[in-house]
Order: C-alpha cells, then sequence, then structure tokens
C-alpha cells in the first residue's frame, strides 16, 4: 500500500484533519477501480476557518526570507527522498504512465528549485528619480496575501505546486484545493512535504472537499487576494466573473484546441514522430495536446498512412506497465464523451481511419481524417487519444484554419524552412508555439499562458512574481518642497 493513502484528510492549520460535511467520495485507481482511500469531505465551515488562520499566518511568514529557504529547500529534498513513493500515486491515482509521472515529477521539482530564486523577490527592486525636487521613488514588491489554488485531475501534482511553490516563496500563503480524483497526489503529497519541512500553522492548506460544498466559497471569500485556477473555460468564465465583482485578480489556466500545423515543407517523419507524442502522452488528457492536425494537402497522404501505422503500434494498458504508453481516461465520463465524439464523426461523414475500442477504462488510439475544421468535432478538446486530421490547401490556409477557434493555448509547426516556420508563429493567436516540434511543453522559467478563452496571466520565472505580488511605490522627499499654495 502506498504511504499517502493513509494521508485521506484534509490539512488545516497544520493539523491533519477529518472532513465535517458528513458526506464521504472514494478515491479510486481509473485503471480498475480499486477504492484507494475514502475521504471525509471538508465543510464550509472549515474552508472558512482554512482562510482566516491562512490569512493570519501569512503575516509573518511573508516577512521572513530565510525561513522561507529553509522550508522550500527542506520540502525539495522530501520530494527527492520520496520520488519512488510520488511516481507511484501519480500512477495509482491518475493513471499516469512511467514517461508521464517521470516528466510531472521532474517538473514539480523544477518549478520548486526556480522559486527558491524568487524568495529575495520580495521587496525593494528599483529606485528612481523623481520629476520634482530632492525627491526619490522608491519602487517595492509585496506579498499578495493569501492566493486561493485551485487544480485539475490531469497533471495533479505539477499544476498545483506550478501555483504554491511561487506563490509560498513570494511570501503569501495558500489555500489550496485539489480535484478530488486526485486529492492524494495534488493535496495529501504537498501538504505532508510541507509538514516534513517545518511550514508554520496556516501557511499551507489543503483541503479535500468537492465545489458541491464550498459554492464559490475558494473564489469569493474575503481573504483570498487571488485566485489560480487550472481547468476547464466554463469553470474559468465562472471563477473570473465572481472574483471580478470583488475585483479580486486572477490567473487562469482553461481549454484548449492546439493545432499542430504540418506545411508544406515539412518532414513527414520528424512530423509523425512528435505528433505521437503530443497526442498519447497521458492518454491525450492535457489542455496543450495536439487537438487538430492540420496537414498541407501535399504532405497529406505520406503524413496520414505512417501516423496511422505508428498508432497502431501503441501500447495500451495498466499504466504500471513501463512499456504502455496509453494507460486509462481518468473516469466513466470522460469515456463517454469520447465514445459520443466517434459517434459525432461517423455521423459528419468523417474518415475512420482507426477505430478505437474501449478496453475496460482505457479507450485506444482512434484517428479521424479529413475532419471539417468548421465542424463541431473540431471546435471540441477532445482530451482523449482521439486524432483528428485536417486538410488544408496552402500553408496559408493552415494558419487560418489553425486560428479558427476561441481557444488560443499553445500551438506547434512542423517546417524545414525555420525563417518562415517563425514568421507563421507569430501569426499563430496563441499564447505558445513550438517550431519543429508538438505542443506540450511547459518550463519553469517559460513564459507560459494562452490567449483568447485560454486563459488569463502568465506563469514561469520570473513572469509569475509579477502575478502573484502586489507593487507599491514609495516616495521619500529629502528637502522640503516648495508648494505653489
Amino acid at each position: 500500500m502506498n504511504q499517502y493513502q493513509h494521508f485521506n484528510k484534509s490539512f488545516i492549520n497544520g493539523n491533519w484533519v477529518e472532513g465535517k460535511e458528513n458526506k464521504t467520495s472514494d478515491m479510486v485507481n481509473p485503471y480498475d477501480n480499486d477504492v484507494l482511500a475514502t475521504v471525509s469531505l471538508a465543510s464550509l465551515e472549515q474552508v472558512n476557518e482554512a482562510f482566516l488562520s491562512a490569512k493570519q499566518a501569512q503575516k509573518t511568514w511573508g516577512k521572513d526570507a530565510e525561513h522561507r529557504k529553509e522550508v522550500m529547500t527542506k520540502a525539495i529534498n522530501y520530494f527527492k527522498d520520496h520520488k519512488d513513493d510520488i511516481m507511484e500515486i501519480l500512477t495509482l491515482e491518475s493513471g499516469s504512465t512511467a514517461v508521464k509521472a517521470n516528466l510531472e515529477f521532474d517538473l514539480t521539482v523544477g518549478i520548486m528549485e526556480e522559486s527558491l530564486s524568487m524568495i529575495t523577490q520580495v521587496g525593494k527592486f528599483d529606485e528612481k528619480a523623481s520629476m520634482i525636487p530632492d525627491k526619490v521613488n522608491e519602487f517595492y514588491r509585496l506579498p499578495k496575501g493569501v492566493i486561493s489554488s485551485i487544480a485539475p485531475f490531469n497533471f495533479p501534482l505539477y499544476l498545483s505546486m506550478r501555483t504554491i511553490a511561487p506563490a509560498l516563496a513570494l511570501g503569501n500563503a495558500v489555500v489550496h484545493k485539489p480535484d478530488l480524483k486526485c486529492g492524494l497526489s495534488s493535496g495529501s503529497v504537498i501538504a505532508k512535504a510541507f509538514e516534513a519541512a517545518g511550514i508554520p500553522s496556516g501557511v499551507f492548506q489543503s483541503l479535500l472537499t468537492k465545489s458541491s460544498v464550498t459554492g464559490d466559497a475558494m473564489f469569493n471569500h474575503e481573504a483570498a487576494s487571488l485566485v489560480s485556477f487550472t481547468g476547464s473555460t466554463p469553470v474559468g468564465r465562472h471563477i473570473g466573473q465572481v472574483a471580478g465583482e470583488q475585483l479580486k485578480d486572477v490567473a487562469l489556466e482553461l481549454g484548449g484546441n492546439g493545432p499542430f500545423c504540418v506545411m508544406s515543407d515539412a518532414d513527414v517523419d520528424k512530423a509523425v514522430n512528435a505528433a505521437i507524442f503530443g497526442k498519447y502522452l497521458h492518454q491525450g488528457q492535457i489542455c496543450m495536446m495536439i487537438n487538430r492536425m492540420i496537414v498541407h494537402e501535399d504532405v497529406y497522404d505520406a503524413f496520414v498512412e505512417k501516423f496511422i501505422a505508428r498508432s497502431k503500434e501503441i501500447k495500451y494498458g495498466d499504466p504500471r506497465d513501463p512499456e504502455v504508453v496509453v494507460g486509462p481516461l481518468i473516469d466513466d465520463k470522460q469515456m463517454e464523451k469520447s465514445l459520443a465524439n466517434i459517434q459525432k464523426a461517423k455521423e459528419s461523414g468523417f474518415d475512420i481511419l482507426l477505430e478505437g475500442e474501449q478496453v475496460g477504462n482505457i479507450l485506444t488510439p482512434t484517428v479521424i481524417g479529413n475532419v471539417d475544421n468548421d465542424s463541431e468535432l473540431a471546435q471540441t478538446e477532445m482530451f482523449s487519444p482521439i486524432a483528428l486530421i485536417v486538410k488544408a490547401a496552402s500553408d496559408e490556409d493552415i494558419i487560418a484554419k489553425a486560428n479558427d477557434t476561441e481557444f488560443g493555448l499553445s500551438s506547434a509547426i512542423i517546417s524545414e524552412n525555420e525563417e518562415k516556420a517563425r514568421a507563421h508563429a507569430l501569426e499563430l493567436e496563441f499564447g505558445m508555439t513550438h517550431i519543429n516540434d508538438q505542443p506540450v511543453h511547459d518550463e519553469p522559467t517559460a513564459l507560459f499562458g494562452g490567449m483568447r478563452q485560454s486563459g488569463i496571466g502568465r506563469f514561469g520565472s520570473p513572469h509569475i512574481v509579477d502575478e502573484f505580488t502586489e507593487g507599491k511605490w514609495i516616495s521619500v522627499q529629502k528637502k522640503p518642497r516648495e508648494f505653489p499654495f
């Protein structure tokens, strides 16, 4: 039994506590439906307690840079010392394959290590002369206060820590709500690491509960200064509306419809290699995943033939097998959506080039060709191992089709002409574009974020520093001024 299955409680004000909602929820292995743990849901009263204690604890935490450095360093060491157990719970709880669990673990440690450099970013950072004689302008960054963190199920550990580590390093307190489907890896692992590192009571809180219990409390509580949310665009819109009414800041990373643009001069083998990884990593359950492969008609047939051949070779099954690439979808709801999308493709008359099948909780790779870019299917985020291939008449048509979506998170271009590819990349209305690679990328020092309906704000160092701190201007009049009246 994995050690984190024992930590099926909320972590509030420095204590592991049972939820008081008088309701329970099972956390299950998506591969075989085994119950990993049963949790008592935290109540709305406990949510309020967490925010209030966080607000109080932040006052001291934000002023002690050396203590923050000590705690963050110990937490990093905890992760490194418990890597095997942490990777195992990612596999058990989220269906992570070995490749995905390793990637997620490395990204998590990476953002924690990068956050150490942010600790000194709080305080005075610039000084300039004033237009007024004998005056000096000083500029400061101060902690935001309490940051409300709400994480998804797909990269539960990293997409939690991407907010939590910088927030804590910059002197904020954090109230965190993981998706209960991955509450152990997204909440309890993190709480245990910081508890072992000696974090003061109240600075970090992990709430194992559901939005049906908390309502809007995670983003309208008066103690929350900023709401950081990764998830669907509809929920993000609601959070933005509620938080906006209170003039709270938000950092929203939302849905995507990532285009993979295979230009007329693309090396087909390179394109297929990138597409296989960018489509099937974590069963396609990634907001940055390839959702539409938009392929120039000159290379369409060759690309399709080779992509189908490679897709047939993809090993699927128990993610505990290190050779497995495609594991289970997260739950029955996602499976139902995926099967419904395959049926829509059939009804629309698109080419079913490789029809996947449901094997337990696994959907095997599915490839659908000659998809109409204007169709409902092409405008839907698959979040599954369903590959959609769109044919384009020209390179300009590829870019136009790529931009024809309300989303704007990540994208990719495959071309042998780097100069031309860069020019096209600047035309793509996406926050991130990767040339001669696939679109699933995140790095601790990269400018990460989306355009349009894919989000607000930027993650990555140093960009997140301004997001998670409050700017303050102090002026000092060195000699008495002469006022006009």
